[in-house]
């Protein structure tokens, strides 16, 4: 059973180059609902191996823990929906942040500051698994601030996650592993999104037809595996992103 969380939890995690600093922001994003159309789609296969602390040290997360971070965005009205399944994670989330779960500007290996900070999941079934789904708008805010004075989402738009996808990170925290219990980096998928069910593996249906034109797309470009997801490029794929349930 797939659960909708929309409100944003206490408890939230930064890790960022410059020294970050609780912050009250004047102005926070808005959770809204999911608009008709996106303008890119992403996907984050997290796992302990690739947390590293503020310093850029590779740490150990939580072991045996997983996480799929599942993002749409349309970035004409600063839009991201997401889907965020945790597994295998215990004990409490906390952060300097207003959340545990965030988008951080870091390439793989090397810290970077919280751009959002999204509702921590919950494990609602009590069956081990952590979900949150919902959609925010942006002008976004993490609620630390870096030294200058400024939260470290201001200035902040989904323009920069399209521009360089893979200079983004999902990440979660606890209070046993502050640097992170998972982490990964953003990859591009199809805009018509990738089902991942539970978090299974990713399925794809070849339409035939190319999305866009209608017109035949011919064959399959290529595919590549990520961790247990399967992401598959190619012109006529229809792609059945998981249906996250809306309150």
């Amino acid at each position: 059973m797939k659960r909708s969380v929309r409100h944003l939890t206490i408890g939230g995690a930064a890790a960022a180059a410059a020294t970050l600093i609780v912050a009250a922001p004047a102005a926070a994003e808005t959770t809204v609902p999911e608009p008709s159309s996106f303008t890119s789609a992403f996907t984050v296969m997290a796992t302990p191996d690739q947390v590293i602390n503020n310093d850029g040290v590779a740490v150990a997360g939580e072991p045996g823990a997983t996480g799929t971070f599942d993002f749409r965005i349309n970035s004409d009205t600063e839009v991201i929906c997401y889907d965020i399944t945790l597994t295998g994670v215990t004990g409490d989330y906390q952060s300097p942040a207003k959340t545990a779960t965030h988008i951080h500007q870091a390439a793989a290996g090397q810290p970077g500051p919280p751009r959002i900070a999204f509702p921590n999941p919950t494990d609602a079934d009590g069956d081990g698994v952590r979900e949150a789904s919902g959609c925010l708008q942006g002008p976004f805010t993490t609620g630390v601030t870096n030294d200058a004075g400024a939260d470290t989402g201001t200035g902040f738009t989904l323009a920069q996650i399209e521009a360089n996808p893979a200079g983004f990170t999902g990440d979660s925290h606890t209070a046993s592993f502050a640097a992170g219990v998972v982490r990964g980096q953003l990859t591009q998928v199809p805009v018509g999104g990738v089902d991942t069910g539970a978090g299974g593996a990713a399925s794809a249906v070849a339409a035939g037809t190319s999305a866009s034109s209608g017109t035949d797309s011919g064959a399959l470009v290529g595919a590549a595996a990520v961790g247990g997801l399967v992401l598959v490029g190619a012109t006529g794929l229809v792609l059945r992103r998981r249906a996250a349930a809306r309150a």
